[in-house]
C-alpha cells in the first residue's frame, strides 16, 4: 500500500497539484487576512472536477504553503501574514530593522521545514495512538491549555512592566467577552449594534495592532532600514548557532497543540515562543530580534499542520478550522474520516500524507533561493510602501467577514496600538488575551458544566495536573527574575 501511495504521488498531475497549491498558498499566506481557511475553502468546488488524490493535495499545498507564507510580511513589514505569524513578527520585523532581514527570513523557513516535517513523520508513524490521547482532552484541560498561554504574559514582559503588561492582557481578554455568551447566549456589551453579536473579529484586529500602527509609526521615516551596510551582507549571512533546541521545541509543542481538537496554530506559536524565551540563555535580546524566537514560533506554528489533521483523519475532529475545511474536501469526495481512511482508501490517505513532505520541499526550495530578493521589500520608500500595506490591511479586513465594520475595527485598533505602545503598554500581551479569552472562558464554563459546579474537576484528572506542573515550572523562572530586580532596587 505505501508503495502504491508513493506511485500515486509521483505521477505528474498529482505533483503538478503539489507545487500549484504550496506556491499558491505562499502567495495567499503573504497577504494580510486572506488566511489558509479561506484558500482552502475556497478549493473545495475546485476539487470537484479532480481526482480526488489530486485535489487532497493540492489544499494540502495550499495549508503547509500559507503556514509559511505568513511570516514573510511579518518579518519585512511588521505585517502577520496569517494570525499564526503574530508571535514572529515579534522578533522577526526588529532583525529587518537592523538590516538582517534575510537573515530572518533564513531561520523562518528552515524552521517551517523542520517544524512541518516532524509534524508529518509524526502524523505518518502514529496517528492512530496519538488520536486516543487527544480524546483525554476534555474542556477542563483546554481552559488549563489556555491559562498556560497566558502564563506568556508574564514572560512577554521587560523588567519594571510587568503591571502594564498584566493590564494589556486583562484588556484583550475584556475585548474577548463582547459578544454572545457561548453557554448562556445572553448579549454581553455589543451597545446594541448587530456586527458585535459575533464579537469583536480577531483578524481585523490583528491586522489594525500589527499592519496599521506600524505604518503610522514609519510615516515620520524615509525607510525600515537604517543601517543598509549590513543588507549588503545579506547572501552570506549564515544561519546563527545554537537554535536547534528551539526549532525542536516548536516542533514538539506545535505537534502537540495541533493534535488537540479545536487548537490552532496561533496558540501553537506563541506557547512555543514563550517557553523559548523562558529556557533562552539570550532572554534579554527577545523583543530586539532574537532568531530563537522566530525559530520557535516558525517550528511551532508549521508543526501545528500535521498535528491538526491526526484527529482529523483518524477520528473525523478537526484539529482547526484549516483541517475542518479540508475534511470537506475529504468528504464530497467519499472519504469518510476513520479506520477506513487508512486501510479501505490507504492509497488515496498515505499519498495525501507523503504530498505534505513535498510541499514542504517546495517551499524550503522557494524560500531558501527567494529570501534575498524577499528582503529588498524592506528598501522599499516609506512613501510607496504605507498606502500599499494600508490598502492591502483595508482589503484584508474587509475580505474575513465582508464587512465595512471590520475595516473600522482595524483602523481603531491600529490608532490603539499607538497609543499603547507609546504609553509603554505590551500590544502583544493583548493580543495574546484576545486570542485565549474565548478558550479559556469555555473550557472553564463547560468544565464547571461536566464537574456539577465543582472546581475539583480542574484538579483530579491526570492530564490536568499535567498542565498545572506546567504552569507552576514556566511562572518560576519569571518571577525569579521579578524578585531578583526587587533586591536589586533595594
Amino acid at each position: 500500500m505505501i508503495i502504491e501511495a508513493l506511485q500515486s504521488i509521483l505521477t505528474p498531475s498529482a505533483l503538478t497539484a503539489v507545487f500549484v497549491g504550496t506556491v499558491a498558498g505562499v502567495l495567499v499566506g503573504a497577504i494580510p487576512g486572506l488566511t489558509a481557511t479561506m484558500a482552502v475553502a475556497l478549493l473545495i468546488p475546485v476539487t470537484f472536477a479532480l481526482e480526488p488524490l489530486t485535489g487532497l493535495v493540492l489544499m494540502g499545498g495550499v495549508y503547509c504553503g500559507a503556514m509559511y507564507g505568513g511570516s514573510i510580511p511579518a518579518i519585512l513589514l511588521h505585517t502577520p501574514g496569517t494570525p499564526a505569524a503574530a508571535a514572529t513578527a515579534l522578533e522577526g520585523y526588529p532583525l529587518t530593522k537592523k538590516g538582517h532581514g534575510g537573515l530572518a527570513l533564513k531561520v523562518s523557513v528552515v524552521s517551517s521545514y523542520i517544524g512541518g516535517t516532524f509534524s508529518t513523520i509524526v502524523l505518518l508513524c502514529v496517528a492512530p495512538i496519538l488520536a486516543r490521547f487527544a480524546l483525554r482532552f476534555g474542556p477542563p484541560e483546554y481552559f488549563l491549555l489556555a491559562i498556560l498561554g497566558l502564563v506568556g504574559i508574564v514572560s512577554l514582559a521587560d523588567e519594571g512592566e510587568l503591571v502594564k503588561a498584566l493590564m494589556s492582557g486583562f484588556l484583550g481578554l475584556a475585548i474577548a467577552v463582547v459578544g454572545t455568551d457561548p453557554i448562556s447566549g445572553g448579549l454581553r456589551y455589543t451597545m446594541g449594534i448587530t456586527d458585535l453579536f459575533d464579537g469583536v473579529a480577531f483578524m481585523p484586529v490583528l491586522i489594525g495592532m500589527f499592519s496599521v500602527a506600524q505604518m503610522i509609526e514609519l510615516t515620520g521615516v524615509k525607510s525600515i532600514i537604517t543601517d543598509r551596510t549590513t543588507f549588503s551582507k545579506i547572501k552570506r549571512e549564515k544561519m546563527p548557532k545554537g537554535l536547534g533546541k528551539f526549532i525542536g521545541l516548536g516542533s514538539v509543542l506545535g505537534t502537540i497543540v495541533g493534535i488537540l481538537p479545536g487548537e490552532g496554530a496561533t496558540i501553537a506559536a506563541f506557547i512555543s515562543y514563550n517557553v523559548a524565551r523562558q529556557n533562552s540563555k539570550n532572554r534579554k535580546l527577545f523583543g530586539k530580534g532574537n532568531p530563537e524566537g522566530i525559530a520557535a514560533a516558525e517550528s511551532g506554528n508549521n508543526g501545528c499542520v500535521g498535528g491538526s489533521l491526526v484527529p482529523t483523519l483518524t477520528l473525523g475532529i478537526p484539529g482547526n478550522s484549516v483541517a475542518a475545511a479540508l475534511m470537506g474536501g475529504l468528504i464530497i469526495h467519499g472519504l469518510i474520516p476513520g479506520p477506513e481512511l487508512f486501510t479501505k482508501h490507504g492509497v488515496i490517505t498515505y499519498g495525501f500524507i507523503f504530498s505534505l513532505f513535498l510541499a514542504n520541499l517546495i517551499f524550503l526550495a522557494l524560500g531558501l533561493y527567494l529570501a534575498p530578493y524577499f528582503a529588498h521589500i524592506s528598501l522599499t520608500p516609506t512613501s510607496l510602501l504605507i498606502p500599499v500595506v494600508c490598502l492591502f490591511s483595508v482589503l484584508g479586513s474587509y475580505a474575513i467577514n465582508n464587512s465595512l465594520f471590520d475595516v473600522f475595527v482595524a483602523l481603531a485598533a491600529g490608532l490603539s496600538a499607538v497609543i499603547l505602545h507609546k504609553a509603554g503598554y505590551s500590544c502583544s500581551a493583548l493580543v495574546l488575551g484576545l486570542i485565549l479569552g474565548p478558550i479559556a472562558e469555555c473550557g472553564f464554563a463547560q468544565g464547571l458544566i461536566i464537574g456539577h459546579g465543582s472546581y475539583s474537576i480542574f484538579f483530579t484528572r491526570a492530564p490536568s495536573l499535567a498542565l498545572w506542573a506546567v504552569i507552576a515550572l514556566l511562572l518560576v523562572p519569571p518571577f525569579v527574575q521579578i524578585y531578583k530586580h526587587h533586591r536589586r532596587k533595594e
